[in-house]
């Protein structure tokens, strides 16, 4: 299934993606849907069986909704930085012996086509695609064989990241130059963990202005989808609707020679096959789009 959040009337709701139109899960349920989160939290189930009815309720176009974010405002959204050893050997870094964890604060997610705002004083503007996982069922302290068991779905993140403040400042300031409003694009949907069995085999791409910037595969990373949950779990909880983003690979604005930068008026594309395809354009802070 591909799950949705969406603006119809001006009023934010949850829906499913079926042949390009959304139907309302108020509608199709017959019972409110808070949001995606609590959604979730109720297990997915009974929506699987109502999704099969053969009387499914027609829903809108996809081209007449808005879509949010699946998950506009994720309880946590934690990223993993460095796990590609191509990424990491671009870098000049060595694979490390643990993950190396950051937050993106909640407040810098937004959906596709919004657009990510550049800050005036952020020249190093860099995009990072990444597979996001989705949390389903509270973790906590959950070996890697059991973790896979625990996910609702997979969707599209960009890390944008303003270099400045993750490189060039002692100590690095990593999780501010990460969080900062529109430096979390989502989306454009969540698919559920039973149409993405395997996340270890996905290719990751990233284009801007249509130029491919990045080409990679998950199974380059240094610390696959259950060992980075296992991990996570044993020194805090994971809840339904947390993020996860896996980390990024080779292919970097900053790793180039020379580096190359977001600027004002670039179309930031990331692209999983298996998910589609989540696009944000760049404006100035307080611009339009």
């Amino acid at each position: 299934m591909r799950l949705v959040t969406f603006e119809s009337a001006g009023v934010a709701r949850v829906g499913l993606l079926r042949n390009e139109r959304v139907v309302d899960l108020a509608e199709l349920l017959d019972e409110p849907v808070a949001d995606m989160i609590a959604l979730l939290a109720g297990g997915l189930d009974r929506l699987r069986t109502a999704a099969e009815a053969p009387e499914l309720v027609d829903g809108l176009p996809l081209d007449q909704v808005r879509l949010l974010a699946p998950l506009p405002r994720p309880g946590k959204v934690i990223g993993v930085g460095r796990n590609y050893g191509a990424h990491a050997a671009e870098g000049g870094l060595e694979a490390q012996e643990k993950p190396r964890l950051f937050t993106k604060v909640p407040s810098s997610v937004i959906g596709p086509g919004a657009p990510i705002e550049k800050p005036a004083a952020v020249t190093k503007l860099d995009w990072e695609a990444e597979l996001a996982v989705v949390v389903g069922r509270r973790m906590r302290d959950v070996p890697e064989e059991d973790a896979l068991a625990h996910v609702a779905g997979y969707t599209l993140l960009n890390d944008v990241s303003a270099r400045e403040f993750q490189f060039d400042v002692k100590p690095p300031q990593t999780s501010f130059a990460k969080s900062m409003d529109g430096f979390c694009p989502m989306g454009p949907w969540l698919v559920t963990a039973d149409e993405l069995p395997d996340p270890g085999h996905l290719q990751v791409r990233c284009r801007v202005n249509g130029e491919l910037m990045q080409d990679g595969n998950t199974d380059d990373m240094i610390f696959p989808v259950p060992a980075i949950l296992s991990y996570v779990s044993r020194y805090m909880t994971l809840e339904p609707g947390d993020v996860i983003a896996t980390g990024t690979p080779e292919g970097v604005g900053a790793f180039r020679k020379p580096p190359v930068y977001l600027q004002v008026g670039d179309r930031v594309a990331v692209e999983i096959p298996e998910i589609g395809v989540l696009e944000n354009p760049v404006i100035e802070r307080g611009g339009r789009t």
